[in-house]
């Protein structure tokens, strides 16, 4: 059984999976790093029926903090649901990528920084009625500015932006946001370690 860590505080262990039994796949799609499945099965309870899903190779978030205590966000471009969206660095694993080693990556091309201290914020699962993504969360300090950083994604279009945490959960409670329940979720582990 896994125990996930939040810095050096141990939290609950994290469940164990229970198995559905994989009676027939329907059908399936490719795209891109995504896979859109539909699957007959069979639940842990016995009941036998045909569920869609997305299968994800898994993805890493961070919540950078500046040495000032200032909060690294991003204004996001979000094409499927056609709206900007204030939200952590994050991205999409690549194949066999450790989530460390991706988000380190990500953060460089996505806001323009590394970071010196890295602790793990746990796992979290973004929407598991539908797919199996998991996301890594970490809370990334003692971050440098990149004089030259590395290009992002083609496709991605999107700001760099600096809050102070009071500025952050104003933004949040505000109901001028569209709520990112990755962005939220980490947010939330890292005021629990940084004892916000």
């Amino acid at each position: 059984m896994l125990v996930a860590l939040i810095g050096s505080i141990p939290m609950a262990p994290v469940p164990a999976p229970e198995p559905f039994e994989l009676l027939e796949t329907v059908e399936a799609v490719d795209v891109r790093k995504l896979r859109f499945e539909r699957n007959r099965i069979k639940l842990p309870m016995g009941v036998e029926a045909t569920f869609g899903m997305i299968r994800h190779p898994g993805a890493s978030l961070a919540v950078p903090i500046t040495d000032d205590g200032q909060v690294v966000l991003l204004r996001q471009y979000r094409f499927a649901v056609q709206a900007r969206l204030l939200e952590f660095p994050a991205g999409t694993l690549e194949e066999g990528e450790d989530p460390l080693d991706s988000m380190k990556r990500e953060l460089g091309e996505e806001a323009g920084y590394s970071a010196a201290r890295w602790d793990a914020l746990g796992p979290m699962l973004p929407c598991p009625g539908y797919s199996d993504e998991v996301i890594h969360c970490f809370l990334a300090r003692q971050l440098t500015p990149l004089e030259n950083p590395p290009a992002g994604d083609d496709d991605e279009d999107l700001e760099v932006l600096l809050m102070t945490p009071t500025e952050l959960d104003a933004q949040l409670a505000s109901g001028n946001e569209w709520l990112d329940g990755k962005s939220i979720t980490a947010w939330f582990r890292a005021k629990q370690l940084l004892g916000l």
